[in-house]
This record gives structure tokens, C-alpha cells and sequence, in this order.
């Protein structure tokens, strides 16, 4: 009996379990088949990776292997750009040059991203990092572009003519190199400006600029050329202390920004390398007006003198420099005394001035270039008083001021009207057609845009001034640096450029910056 109660147990559990199996099974057919979000999710992430990863690879191959282009075409009109700054590069890379037979002249045959160039001098980004060459751009445009590695010295507006001085592969030969002609059937003028030192004495012999890249390079050897120099241990404590005082005249983004990097460069670096002199390294930003960033709100303002304060960099206020010598320059501090002060590197980021070339187009047409900063130009960007000659960028009096982001908006928009015009002419059979005069009647006047400010102030903090609908928001600090360095990365000209950039930062990162005087 115990034996049979034992079997119909272990058989009643065998039942149940058959019909469990049978149940779940029955449930299975029923439901229907569901992919799970996870894998849905994975199934995004890697196909935009693909995406992403075909994308660049087919950039990086059309980069190497641009298409043939279209020779220069006679019936079409000449159109000569000056200069390869933010305004001219702009408008040739949106420049349809199936339109025009399309002429570059520039003392350099590359572009360069000034917002990093401070970054520059003191190794955080390799100089060649933030310099697209022009070719590039070129190469890859449907019809043939020329380039002149070349200075515009002079301008015949009337016979649209351009006396070029070719670039000399030295100073020594640059007397030795004869002008060049070309003509023109519309002009573009982008030569951007040069650094205004406003009459100071000494000046130009003295203090370093901060505008191309040589100046970069000068600022670099300088630093470094005055740290090693203190290092000596027969130099005196005077002259070490001259040596190692590092000051910025200038207190707009760009001397805030190289105050900011020097900063970091001696906290990040010199401090390990250079212990014993990295404490006795003072750096001192002179500004004439009240304050620094007038084109900030005044809470960043205050947050960007707060955050120097901390990091021990003196901001000298309402204080003009009057006279740069050798080794000290004289300031008027606000009280009206004078004062000597030594130095040992002196960096001049202060407004700019007319180029050469400009004054010379100014002087053609006097009696309506009255203004002495640059080229008065109308609603259309058109030179006042000329004829098909356009102006963009720094050299530009438009109303606007003189930043990279007006000059890229005024070549950008130039470039798209010269476009429009120029295919609307050959589609209504008006192959000589006068775009010059046709700007104005079929086009919108030119409209800056502000996109905000940004600004690095050192210690891995940023301040941004950006506009949102009808008001403005401002953010200083950690996060604000990261959003300063995705927006500069997205600013850059390519893919190439953008690459280097991140790898640079990378590298610091891991590696520190490199020391060495070149």
C-alpha cells in the first residue's frame, strides 16, 4: 500500500509538470514576438556608428581624391579675393565657382583659426593644428581656382588693376622681387587689420603681438627664452624677478584668453619642471578702460576678475601704457602718476588698424572714405565710392564690430548673392549681366547675426554670452570650458583640422605640454 500511494504521488507530479510545459508552451505561440528595447537601442547605436564611420571615411577619401575641376573659362567674369582670413576664406568656400573665374591673393597660403591662437604659444595646440592651407579648399572647389602667395601693394580701380609683391622667400630678397599685375572684373577686399599700438613709442621694437601665427611662435621663444634666462644662478633677484614678469596689454578676449593659458601653462607645468622659479612668476593684464570684457555682461566680467584674482593674476584698471622700452615700460596709472615697471615678456592685444593696401583705396576715393579705421561700405557690403569692389571681415566699416564671426557671416552671405545672381542671369540669358548693380535690387541688405561670445579664462573655466530669443545667457566655469571647446571644434574648417585639435588636448591631457624653446 505505501508502495502505491508512492507511485500515484511521483505520477501526479509528473502530470503536473507535463501540463506546466504544455501551458508555457501554449503561451509562447500565443504572444507575439517582441524585440526587446535593449536590443532595439543597440541596433540604433551601432547603425549610426556605421553611418558616422562611412561618413568619415568617405570625407577623409574625397579629401585625397578631390575630382577633376573645369579650366578657366573665358566668357566667365574674373572675381579676385584679397586676403585668406575669416571673411575671404568664408565666401570662397561657399563660393560657386562655376559662376566665376576665381583668383586668391594672400601673404599666406593658409587659413588660421585665430580664436586658438593663444593656445598656441604656449603648447597647447600645435601651430599647424588651427592652419587649413588654401589649396585644400581650392582643389576641391568645380573649376579651377589661382593662387598667389603674394601682397597686394597697390590698386587702380579705375583700370581694375592689382600690382602684386610676391612673397619673398626671405628679407634679404624682398627688394629684389618685382611687382606683378592683374586685372580684375569684381574685387573682394578681406585683407583683414593689423595691431593698432596707437602711437606708443616702443611698441613695435619691444612688445610681441598676438594676430598670426609668427607672432605665436615669437611669444614662445620669448617665455621660454626668460624662464631659462632666470634659471641662472648668477643672475640677481632684481633681474630674476624682471625676467619672470609676464605682462598682457590688452584686457579683450584675446589677452584674457593668453592670460588665462599662461596661467595654466605655469600651474600645469613650469610648476614641475621650473619648481623654483614657477612661485616667483608674476603675470600682470593692463587695460585702459574700467574694466576687462566690455562687450561681457557685467556678471562675467566680475566672475572673470574674481577667477584671476584666485588664480594670482593682477588686472591693472583705468592704466595706459605710454612707453614701451627694453626691459620696462612706463604706465599713467589712474591717479595721473607714472610708474617704470620691468618686465620680462610684454604682449600687445590691443584693437587693430587699417592695412596699407586699404589707406591706398581710401585715397581713390576720398571724399567718400572718410573714416580712417578701415572701408565704408553699404547695407550690400559694397565699397562706397567704388566700383565692384566689395569689402568683408576687419577691414569692413559696416556697423559691426570686428569680429571673426561678422567677417564669416559677411562672406558667407556675399557668396550665396554672387551665386544666386550670377545662376538667375544665365537662366534669364544675361550672360554680362552688371551683379554689382543687381545686389541691391534683388537681394536683402546684409544682417549680422550674433551667435554669442565666448571667452577661456584659465583653470579649465569658460565664460559664454550667448543670445536665446530675446535675451541673453550667461555661464561661467567647468562646464561652460567644455561647451567652449565643443564649439570650437565644431567652428573649425574641416574634419582634418578638428582631428588635430582633440588630439592635441588628448595629448596635453596625458603628456603635459612641451617645453622646448621652438
Amino acid at each position: 500500500m505505501f508502495s502505491a500511494a508512492r507511485a500515484s504521488t511521483r505520477l501526479s507530479r509528473v502530470a503536473a509538470s507535463y501540463a506546466q510545459r504544455m501551458a508555457m508552451s501554449t503561451l509562447k505561440e500565443e504572444a507575439p514576438k517582441r524585440t526587446p528595447r535593449l536590443r532595439k537601442l543597440k541596433r540604433v547605436i551601432y547603425g549610426t556608428a556605421l553611418v558616422g564611420a562611412t561618413y568619415t571615411g568617405w570625407s577623409m577619401y574625397r579629401n585625397r581624391n578631390p575630382a577633376e575641376q573645369m579650366a578657366f573659362d573665358p566668357s566667365k567674369k574674373t572675381l579676385v579675393l584679397l586676403g585668406t582670413g575669416w571673411g575671404s576664406t568664408t565666401m570662397l568656400k561657399n563660393l560657386d565657382t562655376d559662376n566665376y573665374n576665381v583668383v586668391v591673393v594672400s601673404p599666406r597660403n593658409y587659413f588660421l583659426f585665430t580664436p586658438l591662437l593663444p593656445s598656441c604659444t604656449v603648447g597647447t595646440i600645435e601651430n599647424r593644428s588651427i592652419m587649413e592651407p588654401v589649396r585644400l579648399l581650392m582643389r576641391h572647389k568645380s573649376r579651377e581656382v589661382k593662387f598667389y602667395e603674394a601682397e597686394c601693394t597697390d590698386i587702380d580701380a579705375e583700370r581694375k588693376e592689382l600690382t602684386l609683391v610676391r612673397r619673398a622667400n626671405s628679407e634679404d630678397s624682398k627688394g629684389d622681387q618685382e611687382p606683378v599685375k592683374i586685372n580684375y572684373d569684381y574685387l573682394v577686399v578681406g585683407v583683414g587689420g593689423t595691431v593698432n599700438t596707437f602711437g606708443t613709442p616702443g611698441v613695435e621694437e619691444n612688445a610681441c603681438f598676438l594676430k598670426e601665427m609668427g607672432d605665436a611662435r615669437k611669444i614662445r621663444r620669448r617665455l621660454m627664452d626668460s624662464i631659462e634666462s632666470a634659471a641662472f644662478a648668477d643672475v640677481s633677484d632684481a633681474e630674476r624677478d624682471r625676467l619672470l614678469h609676464m605682462v598682457v596689454v590688452g584686457g579683450g578676449p584675446t589677452g584674457i584668453e593668453y592670460a588665462g593659458e599662461l596661467h595654466d601653462f605655469l600651474q600645469d607645468d613650469l610648476s614641475q619642471w621650473y619648481p623654483e622659479l614657477a612661485k616667483k612668476i608674476q603675470i600682470t593684464l593692463i587695460e585702459a578702460l574700467p574694466n576687462v570684457l566690455p562687450a561681457f555682461d557685467k556678471k562675467l566680467i566680475d566672475y572673470t576678475q574674481s577667477t584671476f584674482k584666485e588664480n594670482q593674476i593682477t588686472i591693472l584698471t583705468r592704466t595706459m601704457v605710454k612707453e614701451v622700452k627694453e626691459k620696462s615700460f612706463i604706465v599713467q596709472n589712474p591717479d595721473g602718476t607714472r610708474s617704470d615697471i620691468p618686465y620680462g615678456l610684454l604682449v600687445w592685444a590691443t584693437g587693430i588698424k587699417a592695412q596699407p593696401v586699404v589707406d591706398r583705396i581710401r585715397a581713390q576715393f576720398a571724399q567718400v572714405q572718410t573714416n580712417g579705421r578701415g572701408l565704408l561700405v553699404d547695407e550690400y557690403l559694397r565699397v562706397k565710392g567704388a566700383r565692384d569692389i566689395w569689402a568683408v571681415g576687419d577691414c569692413a566699416l559696416s556697423g559691426y564690430a570686428p569680429l571673426a564671426q561678422v567677417a564669416s557671416q559677411q562672406g558667407k552671405w556675399l557668396a550665396r548673392r554672387l551665386n544666386s545672381l550670377a545662376t538667375q542671369a544665365v537662366r534669364e540669358g544675361k550672360t554680362d549681366a552688371d551683379v554689382f548693380s543687381l545686389i541691391e535690387e534683388k537681394s536683402r541688405p546684409f544682417k549680422y547675426s550674433s551667435q554669442g561670445s565666448l571667452a577661456y579664462i584659465g583653470s579649465e573655466k569658460a565664460i559664454a554670452d550667448l543670445p536665446f530669443f530675446n535675451r541673453n545667457i550667461t555661464a561661467g566655469g567647468v562646464a561652460t570650458f567644455w561647451f567652449w571647446k565643443s564649439a570650437y571644434v565644431n567652428e573649425l574648417f574641416s574634419l582634418r583640422n578638428s582631428t588635430l585639435v582633440v588630439s592635441d588636448w588628448v595629448k596635453r591631457f596625458f603628456f603635459g605640454r612641451d617645453i622646448s624653446r621652438e
